[in-house]
């Protein structure tokens, strides 16, 4: 069985769920390639081996009609799975749907409206405005993700054969069959990886290290840890950052207001990042109290609780339900709640490390990829018959 993953933006953040429900796919015997759009530089992260990526450069109406055409020539599997309710990737999924009758399953890793205001966007435009917006060159309405466009792709959710979600919130508001974000815990093996080499192979030698092994963005708190870092004034201390931001210069601001305590690393290969994540003494996911937050289930989780690190994180959305009394954690916004808990964890690290064995057994248990393969099988079997 071909099984065609549709994603609205690789060099977005929706690559990285879709390369994950790749594995789990190829651990199910499907032969597997993922198309999609390219609306940025370079994609958002690298596949893993074995995967098979078409990207198209994704532009504007009206010349997105020529592209889409060509993503509709590569959607040729028997199912299709279209990652996030996007034009651009379930808008099409339904187009080839009614033209050859193939199953459509929907997967939602984040509210996409939150990013907008949620339910109290609208858009209400002047006669003029509307003309612009369509008319003009930067016309907001020639963009083939704009708002209004998603809210009309929330409306057709119900058309999918089937929909998966990764929290709580998103099954609550979407229905749908809860498909974690889950990790190659056979690859995220700790046993396999010495901290101190990773650590001196990375330019951390000598630092206690916190990491966010992803990309920062105001929502995920990282400003948060910063501050906690500048209150508690060690020098030793330092925040690895991997990868950085691929949308804007956040990670710009960051150094220039707190780059004493930062060190960046660039974006690695999946099966390169183990090694990296070995190196920390902490992962930090510093979620804050966001809409966009709340309905996501962040990745960097997984890599920590994989990797058996202590994980210091915020009770926002699903994450003291991931973590289940495994990880640290603290209010969200609350720089001076990190800072006591950064302090207590190195002062309790033989302790703090035994959470991280917890927090991988966890992990083992309910967000392996391997836990997520038969979830996704019952899926296929149930829309296949």
């Amino acid at each position: 069985m071909k099984v065609s993953l549709v994603v609205s933006d690789l060099s977005g953040g929706g690559a990285i769920r879709a390369f994950l429900l790749a594995q789990v796919l190829i651990q199910l015997n499907c032969d597997v390639e993922v198309v999609g759009f390219q609306f940025g530089k370079e994609l958002y992260a690298i596949p893993p081996r074995g995967i098979s990526v078409c990207a198209i450069p994704g532009k504007n109406y009206p010349e997105f009609l020529m592209s889409a055409k060509k993503i509709l020539k590569k959607i040729d599997g028997d199912i299709i799975y279209a990652v996030k309710p996007k034009p651009t990737s379930f808008g099409l999924s339904l187009l080839k749907k009614l033209e050859t009758r193939r199953h459509v399953i929907l997967d939602i890793d984040d509210w996409e409206l939150s990013w907008y205001g949620g339910d109290e966007w609208k858009y209400r435009p002047s006669f003029k405005q509307l003309y612009r917006d369509i008319f003009k060159k930067n016309g907001q309405l020639r963009k083939p993700d704009h708002p209004l466009y998603i809210k009309w792709m929330e409306s057709l959710v119900n058309r999918a054969n089937a929909v998966t979600v990764d929290t709580e919130f998103l099954k609550q508001r979407f229905g749908g069959i809860y498909l974690p974000n889950g990790k190659d815990t056979e690859m995220f093996d700790p046993t396999k990886y010495n901290p101190e080499l990773s650590r001196q192979r990375y330019g951390l030698s000598g630092y206690r290290v916190l990491m966010f092994p992803g990309a920062p963005r105001p929502h995920k708190g990282v400003e948060d840890v910063l501050m906690a870092l500048e209150q508690l004034n060690q020098p030793d201390l330092k925040l690895a950052i991997v990868g950085g931001s691929p949308y804007d210069d956040y990670d710009d601001k960051l150094m220039e207001q707190w780059g004493r305590w930062i060190i960046k690393l660039p974006r690695f290969p999946v099966e390169t990042m183990p090694e990296i994540v070995a190196a920390a003494h902490v992962v930090v996911v510093p979620q804050r109290e966001t809409m966009a937050a709340v309905a996501q289930f962040p990745l960097k989780l997984t890599d920590g609780m994989a990797m058996a690190k202590p994980i210091l994180s915020t009770r926002v959305g699903d994450i003291p339900a991931i973590l289940g009394g495994t990880g640290y954690l603290v209010d969200p916004d609350s720089p001076a709640q990190i800072s006591q808990k950064i302090q207590w964890i190195f002062q309790n690290l033989t302790t703090a490390n035994f959470q991280g064995m917890k927090a991988r057994e966890r992990c083992i248990e309910k967000y392996s990829i391997q836990t997520m393969t038969p979830i996704l099988s019952d899926i296929i079997s149930r829309i296949s018959r």
